[in-house]
């Protein structure tokens, strides 16, 4: 399983990537949304990406769209700190395959991946 981590707080991207690293998920780390799309246009083969919600400059849920719009295959989650359920169901409705609270559980996080990933496999399954 590959992933995009993109948050703007350094620290909490670093030991989440290495969380997950422990977990024998390979994950990549941006601090923003605008390099989480150039990242998407070099790696486009990436299987979720976990999308802060809150961030300086283009925020989460228009990164969502960008992302649906663009890497239609790709998985997204939501990861937010602050919680505000219209912002959730937004997300839901652009597209985002969950939307999950920080501080997140690691093992929540790890299962809610594994399960975007089954159901981008079966969705491919069933486009062929």
């Amino acid at each position: 399983m590959k992933v995009l981590l993109v948050d703007d707080e350094q620290d909490f991207r670093e030991t989440l990537a290495k969380r997950l690293g422990h977990r024998n998920i390979e994950t990549a780390t941006v601090g923003s949304a605008p390099a989480a799309l150039a990242w998407l246009q070099q790696e486009p083969e990436v299987d979720a990406v976990v999308l802060d919600v809150k961030m300086p400059g283009m925020d989460g849920i228009e990164a969502l769209r960008r992302i649906a719009a663009n890497y239609p295959n790709v998985a997204v989650l939501m990861l937010s700190g602050h919680a505000h359920v219209e912002t959730a169901m937004l997300g839901l409705e652009l597209g985002a395959f969950d939307y999950l609270m920080k501080p997140v559980d690691i093992e929540e996080l790890v299962f809610k991946l594994q399960d975007a990933c089954e159901h981008k496999a079966l969705r491919g399954k069933t486009a062929t």
